[in-house]
């Protein structure tokens, strides 16, 4: 099955040379192939003869580039010869180029202290995919296999999942240097999976995989570098309650997270359904902001009384998430409190509960509905 992604490159490429970051397996070699076939030359840094050449002479790339000079030049996996970076710049101001450089992490581009080329180049992202690149979309199958799109798509999902975490998330940072043992990092990532979607605790987390704390805010840090993770912040313009600052942490993609903690199952009724369903619109609220180029912060609320709402767009849109089909008066007790801040308009509570209603400015909606408003650009006003 071709999909078709909502994020479009000549669209964006239109307007200035972009970085284009994700996830390993989110698709970007496939999209570059499909919206840019014959009007790009790609330069694939897995190519080691490429690779080699490249890395050994970075002065090499105009030469490469050549008498097949054209105005579009794709530069995939840059972060593993960040030297180009100057050449790239120097060809964009030169000779006019635009390029599109791709990567699965940032982390050797910000570590390595290399031309990021600030104000030359834009960055977009690209995730796992959402509900809106999937026809027929089944949620029940996304919420235990998650988004990849040889995951989501395999006759053998489980299978596509645990090569992903075994050969990506395991070996392949392990081969990179970036973690120095495997063990206690392989520990981390059950700690972290089984507590995605919940506020940090850096000390509890040392605690449960046997890592100091500042080990376990070096494994933060390169997950969210790898952008296999990202963290979620505290909303704190709330003045009639105390809000908390501390950040909630969530895994990019549930059918990793799976893996990762373990889960056989999902069982309808577990609390890790209703954690699934919460990070599946996570993923949704991310992707929306990014593909959109939505400049809004997404955050979340909780107040030290303990009342919470799970996202908040900027400081216009409240957003809270239950899983359940049937929703009933203390399921509002959240949305009810950041109501009365007086601060964010617009409040949803959405859930599976088919039965569409509005009370006191708080709109209950099933969600494919409130995707639909997503989606569809009527949620912000």
């Amino acid at each position: 099955m071709e999909l078709e992604r909502l994020l479009n490159l000549e669209k964006l490429l239109e307007k200035k040379s972009f970085f284009l970051f994700g996830p390993r397996a989110t698709g970007k070699s496939t999209l570059i192939r499909r919206q840019l076939a014959g009007s790009a030359q790609v330069i694939d840094l897995l190519d080691s003869r490429v690779y080699l050449a490249l890395s050994a002479r970075p002065y090499e790339l105009e030469q490469m580039i050549g008498a097949r000079k054209k105005d579009l030049v794709v530069i995939d996996e840059i972060q593993r010869i960040p030297e180009l970076l100057n050449e790239v710049h120097r060809l964009i101001e030169n000779e006019g180029l635009t390029f599109l450089l791709t990567g699965s992490s940032a982390r050797k581009l910000r570590r390595g202290q290399a031309n990021l080329l600030a104000g030359r180049v834009w960055q977009a992202r690209l995730f796992p995919l959402c509900s809106r690149e999937i026809p027929g979309f089944d949620l029940e199958r996304y919420l235990r296999f998650g988004g990849l799109p040889a995951v989501y798509l395999s006759d053998y999902p489980a299978e596509e999942l645990d090569a992903y975490v075994n050969t990506y998330l395991k070996e392949e940072i392990m081969a990179e240097g970036l973690v120095r043992r495997l063990p206690p990092f392989s520990r981390f990532l059950n700690t972290i999976a089984m507590a995605s979607g919940e506020m940090l605790n850096i000390t509890s987390l040392g605690s449960d995989c046997q890592v100091a704390p500042s080990t376990v805010r070096e494994y933060l840090a390169l997950l969210e570098d790898t952008l296999v993770g990202f963290t979620l912040p505290a909303w704190t313009e709330s003045k009639k309650r105390k809000a908390i600052r501390t950040a909630k942490f969530y895994l990019f993609d549930p059918g990793v997270t799976h893996v990762l903690a373990g889960t056989e199952s999902l069982d309808r009724n577990s609390n890790l359904y209703g954690k699934a369903f919460e990070q599946f619109l996570a993923m949704e609220l991310r992707s929306w902001l990014s593909y959109r180029r939505k400049r809004s912060a997404l955050s979340y609320w909780r107040s030290t009384a303990g009342h919470e709402v799970d996202f908040i767009i900027g400081s216009e849109v409240g957003i809270e998430v239950k899983s359940s089909r049937a929703i009933g008066p203390a399921d509002y007790r959240g949305l009810v409190a950041l109501r009365e801040e007086g601060i964010v308009p617009r409040l949803y509570l959405v859930s599976q509960d088919p039965r569409a209603r509005e009370s006191d400015g708080i709109r209950a909606l099933h969600w494919a509905d409130f995707l639909d408003e997503l989606w569809g650009e009527r949620l912000l006003r």
